[in-house]
């Protein structure tokens, strides 16, 4: 939550843009961007474990 909160908090103007954006997207890309995030994180959270 600290990395998510950064966005909003240093470039305030660029992220409502940037979900003004991802509002409009169709739901199947808004699925896959979701789902690589995801897999992003588990990935992340695994390498850190280690």
């Amino acid at each position: 939550m600290l990395l998510e909160g950064l966005g909003p908090l240093l470039f305030p103007r660029q992220w409502q843009a940037m979900m003004r954006e991802l509002a409009g997207q169709d739901v199947a890309l808004l699925r896959r961007i979701g789902g690589a995030l995801v897999s992003a994180g588990a990935v992340l959270l695994y390498i850190f474990s280690s």
